[in-house]
């Protein structure tokens, strides 16, 4: 009986540590652009990966691309990873275009789920084109050169990488598994980690196996930081914050002490501002939507029948297609989304200046000049040089007149200065 009490606690012992030797893999989520935001994502993942021990770091990747200086320095921080790293393309209908291409050959093991593609890494210009002389030459030789030096090192297809960067290639996971671009076509995360292990990877310049088949998971999630940043790198939240900054300041402008759109403003663009610290902003597409704000603003004030306004329309169109600078990343500001705000936002600067124009044009209702053209009854009668009274809009007035008006008689203000008054003999009322 003690003998069998003494075996218990070392096989309660032996499963703890079964448990505790359990390998794991790290999991990040990158659903969306390429950015400085997911650069820091990963390099924080990659770092704690290393110090907890995990077997593996795994990166779910859904993108549409990204920003080229950020794809290469996740690239850089993967191809010299102190722990394996798995990317995996999911889940089915996502992509890993552009940006997202690189980032996938980087890792040690690259893997899609059913129904997700890969590629379309071409440079194009701001207008969505090919980029065009010396300077799209040595762009598309770079990227080139970049995008083969990745398979080579992964040894993967060069010359498919090649061709997803000079024609856009792009293809599915089963085509992408034939053609050695990626390792794994699987359902699920359990499957792309049963299917991983048992091979062997470059870690650090040593080889590593993988056992993940039982691997538990553990979510290393963004910091609040980075999910600001990240949702400040999509370009169309930063034009829309742009636009609501200048249209806050405008109204804060047109009516003084309303504060509220003032503030509003400011913060949009402040954070507007802030984002081009991390987007690359084309400063002839910025300079074009300020000179179109600045027309239809200038169309409230000057009578341009219209040019103004046309104009402004039109600069800021051209503008907004042209803010981010394609050349360095394949995401831009959605097209509906520019043409709905430049309508909608002409239509407000335009209606807003209409109806200051016509508050300027009415007569005035309040105040002094409210009494011109005023009917009232005469006080105490009134002699050229002999001023007297005259009761008008519920008050007693000093009155001055260039005729004599007798007391009862109706008299129309043509003037006021100060706290006098002058009149003259009011038109006779015809009744209908």
């Amino acid at each position: 009986m003690a003998a069998m009490l003494a075996i218990a606690p070392a096989a309660r012992n032996a499963t703890a540590g079964e448990e505790v030797k359990r390998p794991w893999v790290e999991l990040i989520a990158i659903d969306g652009s390429i950015n400085p935001a997911v650069a820091n994502y990963v390099e924080d993942a990659l770092s704690a990966a290393r110090n907890e021990g995990a077997s593996a770091l795994v990166i779910r990747l859904d993108t549409p691309g990204g920003l080229l200086t950020s794809a290469e320095r996740i690239v850089k921080m993967l191809l010299s990873a102190p722990v394996p790293v798995i990317v995996y393309v999911a889940p089915s209908g996502a992509s890993a275009a552009s940006a997202g291409t690189f980032v996938t050959e980087a890792a040690n093991i690259a893997a899609m789920a059913p129904g997700t593609t890969i590629g379309a890494a071409h440079p194009v210009s701001e207008t969505g084109g090919s980029i065009k002389g010396v300077m799209g030459e040595k762009i598309m030789n770079y990227t080139v050169s970049f995008a083969r030096s990745i398979a080579r090192e992964r040894g993967r297809n060069e010359q498919w990488v090649e061709q997803a960067v000079h024609r856009s290639a792009a293809i599915g996971e089963r085509e992408a598994l034939e053609k050695h671009v990626i390792d794994i076509v699987a359902p699920d995360l359990r499957s792309v980690l049963a299917q991983a292990s048992g091979r062997t990877v470059q870690v650090g310049g040593r080889p590593v196996r993988l056992e993940l088949a039982d691997a538990t998971v553990r979510r290393f999630p963004m910091s609040l930081g980075q999910q600001v940043l990240n949702i400040l790198s999509d370009p169309n939240i930063v034009y829309l914050l742009l636009m609501a900054g200048l249209i806050g300041l405008y109204f804060e402008f047109a009516h003084p002490g309303a504060i509220f759109p003032g503030v509003a403003g400011a913060i949009c663009l402040v954070l507007a501002l802030a984002s081009f610290q991390v987007l690359p902003i084309n400063v002839s597409g910025l300079l074009l939507i300020l000179l179109g704000v600045t027309m239809l603003v200038a169309e409230a004030f000057v009578t341009s029948y219209g040019v103004l306004g046309l104009g402004g329309v039109v600069a800021l169109t051209f503008g907004s297609l042209l803010l981010i600078d394609t050349s360095k990343t394949n995401i831009a500001v959605n097209r509906q989304i520019v043409y709905g705000v430049a309508v909608g936002f002409s239509a407000i600067i335009l209606g807003l200046g209409y109806f200051l124009a016509r508050e300027r044009g009415k007569v005035a209702r309040t105040g002094p000049e409210a009494l011109i053209g005023e009917v009232g009854v005469v006080r105490d009668a009134i002699a050229p040089g002999a001023p007297g009274t005259v009761f008008v809009h519920g008050e007693l007035w000093r009155a001055t007149s260039d005729e004599t008006l007798s007391a009862g008689t109706e008299a129309t203000v043509v003037s006021v200065r100060g706290l006098e008054v002058t009149v003259k003999r009011a038109a006779p009322r015809h009744s209908a």
